[in-house]
């Protein structure tokens, strides 16, 4: 079964389930109308006789409530339904390269690292675009971080959690529609800077004098109903309690609108947590992110689930009815705001750690997401022999599989090649292959090729240099701040380097010797890379330094029309094609 065949299988069986799921609902509305409609007429019929009428309104409240929590689970599984739904669809119309609609990640971009302004990794038609499914904003960011690592770090290890989640789709998709449910109005690090400062208001021994008073509550509603309580007795006990529990009102208003921000998040969090705790995983980072929330005597999914249902049982208060009466026999509102304290002076300080792991898987999910879309893609063996790359049919994961054109592509360690070639024939798409196949390799992503050795390193580009007004800077002192940076990274690590067209702010000249040079200095330092370039002068390098290799991209021109056949050659290009196209455009004669 392919993916597409899958995702539209998947698809029509959450749909027919959308359809079941519906017809619940609207059965449930109304159960809940005759509920309503009974408990009316029945202290309609009893009207006057106010012991059967109290009688009648608590239990047909009683069940009204019960029938209210029902329908709210009900449509939460309605809308994980859709969400199961979206998600499919969604994924069908990336296979079939439609995916603008999707978070460009345009804000993760940043002309001072080492490659992520060059190679299309952010913004629209990006890699991020492409591949981020992240439900949660913290996942987004995680997973934009982990492109920008630069790491070289425990890539098999890596590979091994992401084949695990690619295996995993119909968890993934469950973990992305539950974190999709809900977009939370409150970041996390504002979650927890908020732990981090609260101070507590409610007395120690609010617990004991809450049971206390609601015991006598009970046992006077009791007497009441028995006539050995009077009504006024009843009703002035009732008033004590609201007084007790005015007293505090105040500060259990500022809690509860603190804690209503965070409702959402804790409510999504904790079923998270759950998947996560019920999964059985075997790759070693997974494997480490379960153990994170498995530290305690408790599972941190029940304890984030008390969180939030101790928010749940505060924001009865909402309803004024229901928190008049909570407050008047059961001081409500102080006992659930010593629950809610109680739980932030015990785990607020594992709370980072568990938000961590939620917010790491959520940005794994879009790695195995990707390796579940691209099965013919292929993990780089890795290893640490004299290739840096050797790849076979290696190709843009962007570009749509049935244009692109593949190229067998092998570099050595310390090897250096000056690519040439005529404009648009794909000498900065083959540089940007290049470029991403290391970032995935890297991150542990299967790359577009049919085989892949691979050598880890880090990359380091230069192929967008721009001027800055704000700075009143020139582009070519922009291009040597870049080139001064490369220079200084390359002192303390090991890079790929890849260039574009160096020194194009100056003189053809000054840009010849001068970038003569500066490969002649790379080479010196052992690094490894490409440098792309019109100017054929650089390619004599290769007959004085062994380590550099010349190679092309050619264009023809046949019955007066160019043609592009965009593969890697050997050699220096012949056929360059700036005159023909200002002929052909008709901008010169």
């Amino acid at each position: 079964m392919t993916t597409l065949e899958f995702y539209t299988q998947e698809k029509n069986k959450q749909e027919d389930l959308l359809k079941t799921a519906n017809k619940k609902l609207s059965l449930s509305s109304l159960l809940r109308l005759a509920v309503f409609l009974i408990t009316a007429f029945g202290i309609y019929y009893f009207f006057g006789d106010f012991k059967v009428i109290a009688f009648i309104f608590l239990v047909g409240i009683a069940i009204f409530l019960f029938l209210v929590s029902r329908h709210s689970d009900m449509q939460y599984q309605r809308d994980k339904i859709k969400q199961l739904v979206e998600i499919n669809a969604q994924e069908i119309r990336v296979l079939q390269r439609n995916y603008s609609d999707l978070p460009t990640g345009k804000e993760y971009e940043n002309p001072l690292h080492p490659f992520s302004h060059d190679i299309d990794l952010f913004g629209k038609g990006s890699f991020f675009q492409y591949i981020n499914r992240a439900a949660l904003r913290e996942g987004e960011i995680k997973l934009a971080g982990i492109l920008t690592e630069n790491s070289i770090d425990g890539i098999v290890k890596k590979q091994e959690a992401i084949k695990e989640l690619a295996d995993k789709v119909l968890w993934r998709q469950e973990f992305t529609a539950v974190a999709n449910l809900v977009k939370t109005e409150t970041p996390s690090n504002t979650v927890l800077e908020w732990f981090r400062s609260y101070k507590s208001f409610v007395p120690k021994y609010i617990p004991w004098v809450a049971a206390g008073f609601s015991i006598i509550s009970l046992l006077l509603c009791i007497g009441y109903f028995a006539d050995y309580v009077t009504g006024l007795q009843f009703f002035l006990w009732f008033l004590a309690g609201l007084l007790y529990s005015g007293f505090y009102l105040r500060n259990v208003n500022l809690l509860s609108m603190s804690v209503d921000k965070v409702q959402d998040t804790f409510h999504q969090y904790h079923q998270l947590l759950g998947m996560m705790e019920n999964t059985e995983f075997s790759s070693g980072i997974l494997k480490k992110q379960q153990q994170e929330i498995h530290s305690e005597t408790k599972k941190a999914s029940a304890i984030f689930k008390e969180f939030s249902k101790a928010i749940d049982s505060l924001d009865q208060r909402s309803n004024f009815l229901i928190g008049v009466l909570l407050n008047g026999f059961l001081l409500w509102d102080l006992q659930q705001s010593y629950k809610l304290e109680k739980w932030i002076r015990n785990y607020h300080q594992n709370v980072k750690s568990w938000f961590e792991v939620i917010e790491k898987m959520d940005a794994y999910n879009s790695l195995g997401n990707f390796a579940f879309n691209h099965p013919q893609f292929v993990f780089p063996n890795i290893n640490s022999d004299e290739h840096i790359i050797k790849a076979t049919s290696l190709a843009h994961p962007l570009l749509n599989p049935e244009k692109r054109i593949a190229n067998n592509f092998s570099i050595e360690n310390e090897q250096f090649f000056i690519i040439t070639g005529a404009n648009m024939a794909g000498k900065s798409t083959f540089l940007r292959t290049v470029s991403l196949q290391i970032v995935m390799a890297n991150i542990g992503l299967p790359v577009c090729a049919t085989s892949c050795d691979y050598s880890p390193i880090k990359l380091i580009t230069s192929m967008r240099t721009t001027d800055s007004l704000s700075d009143d800077e020139s582009y070519f002192f922009s291009e040597l701040k870049r080139l001064q940076f490369i220079v200084n990274e390359i002192k303390t690590d090991k890079y790929f380097i890849i260039l574009d067209e160096i020194l194009k702010g100056t003189n053809s000249t000054d840009k010849a010797i001068g970038s003569r040079k500066f490969i002649q200095k790379l080479v010196g330092s052992h690094s490894t890379g490409i440098i792309a370039t019109h100017d054929l002068s650089l390619c004599e390098v290769a007959t004085e330094l062994p380590q550099v290799e010349n190679h092309y991209f050619d264009a023809e021109i046949i019955n007066d029309e160019l043609h592009f056949d965009y593969k890697f050659k050997d050699g220096i290009c012949q056929n360059m094609n700036a005159s023909f196209l200002l002929k052909k455009m008709k901008i010169v004669d």
